[in-house]
């Protein structure tokens, strides 16, 4: 309470978090806005049967579900991303200006701003299509005109919720697309416990126990996790120039438990959708033998077992490669050797950054086993209470809780920052 009173004195602070909560503000109120033209029922009917697509409808905030001009949410700008992170391991050129500091980031920034744009019309006319396959008719007749009206529109939304992020960003109260998708998760709560309370039943006060325990669990958990770190030591050899010695610190260098964060299961949803996506196309084909292997590739996904089993394996295998990708060992102890810095009882060099390989792969194997569990917590729970209305979204608690931590520091900082000032 004493840490609100003091952000809430501070004039630019309070500024900024008031700045925040409007530009939430007007994001809830665009994903209200409906897109004319759809069966909204139909629609809610079709995400409910299909479990991957809910998934889908967690990244963009639920604003899938009910077909607004934000119904893409930031999912292009967050696939754009992490295809620039991705090429910068590929194209020497462009990791040369990712290391280029603020002005290469600006520049990377403005090259994954102008790639959301084609990315998030490609995913519109993805979009309607889908819809169109479902089987209760969703769209009405579309016409070529109707067709890139839509298109635009969804295209536009995603462009706008992205500035509203960035806006957001350059207040320093956080990440702006991480607050987006918090915004949309938490708004999908009173609806969630208003459906467990309606069908909520005396005799499953076991099943709440247990759901408000695993609750409780999962939230310590994610602390526990995201805030987990291994202490690697470093000594600092001294030096002497002229009359001054310098060096001869002791400190050490972290390394996070769960460095990849939530993209593993980004990255896991991506190809565990496409398979099912993929088949909706097929299902209403003219050849016989086409439609049944679409079925079957539908059913197989909606498989519970092989689902969560697959599901597992992807998010397991893309932590490794999402850290291998952003970090790199062989460049840590070459920094830290050309500063004059040691770990003690390593020798500099390729010994070094095989021991900080080692203690990596050591330490990833909790979080890719944490991130795994925390993607399948759902379907675990529902074997367990036998119920979709007590279900707790394992990503979804990641998310929240991950934006909460990152959130609350950086309002820290600016209270540190102030008090410095101050003297």
């Amino acid at each position: 309470m004493d840490k609100i009173i003091r952000v809430w004195r501070l004039k630019d602070l309070r500024k900024s978090i008031l700045f925040v909560l409007l530009m939430l503000t007007i994001f809830r109120l665009a994903a209200h806005i409906p897109i004319p033209g759809v069966d909204l029922e139909n629609l809610k009917l079709f995400f409910r049967s299909n479990a991957i697509l809910g998934l889908l409808n967690l990244f963009s905030g639920g604003t899938m579900e009910s077909f607004s001009v934000m119904t893409l949410g930031v999912a292009p700008y967050i696939t754009a991303s992490i295809i620039f992170q991705l090429l910068g391991m590929v194209i020497p050129s462009l990791e040369a200006l990712m290391k280029e500091g603020e002005a290469g980031r600006q520049k990377i920034n403005q090259w994954t701003r102008l790639a959301t744009v084609p990315l998030a019309a490609l995913q519109s006319y993805g979009m309607i299509t889908l819809l169109r396959q479902a089987p209760k008719p969703v769209l009405g007749e579309l016409n070529i005109s109707t067709y890139l009206l839509m298109i635009l529109t969804m295209t536009a939304g995603t462009v706008f919720l992205m500035w509203i992020g960035e806006l957001i960003s350059e207040r320093k109260i956080g990440n702006g697309i991480s607050l987006l998708i918090f915004a949309g998760i938490i708004a999908g709560l009173p609806s969630s416990l208003q459906q467990a309370a309606v069908s909520f039943d005396p005799s499953q006060i076991f099943n709440l126990l247990v759901f408000v325990a695993i609750a409780v669990i999962t939230v310590v958990g994610v602390v526990i996790i995201t805030e987990g770190q291994r202490n690697i030591p470093v000594s600092y050899a001294r030096r002497v120039r002229g009359m001054r010695m310098y060096g001869g610190v002791d400190t050490h260098l972290p390394l996070r438990v769960n460095m990849a964060g939530v993209i593993p299961i980004i990255f896991a949803i991506s190809i565990i959708l496409f398979p099912s996506m993929l088949a909706q196309f097929f299902l209403r084909a003219k050849t016989s033998a086409i439609v049944a292997i679409a079925e079957w590739v539908i059913s197989l996904f909606q498989n519970q077992l092989f689902y969560g089993f697959l599901y597992f394996i992807l998010v397991f295998g893309f932590t490794y490669f999402y850290t291998a990708v952003v970090f790199h060992p062989q460049q840590i102890a070459d920094n830290v050797q050309k500063q004059g810095g040691f770990i003690p009882g390593i020798r500099p060099g390729k010994p070094t950054a095989q021991y900080l390989s080692f203690v990596t792969n050591r330490v990833m194997l909790a979080g890719a086993m944490f991130l795994g569990l925390i993607a399948i917590l759902p379907l675990i729970l529902q074997q367990i209470t036998g119920t979709q209305a007590l279900a707790i979204g394992g990503t979804s608690v990641l998310i929240v809780v991950s934006v909460v931590i990152e959130t609350v520091k950086q309002i820290e900082s600016q209270l540190t920052m102030h008090e410095y000032e101050g003297l």
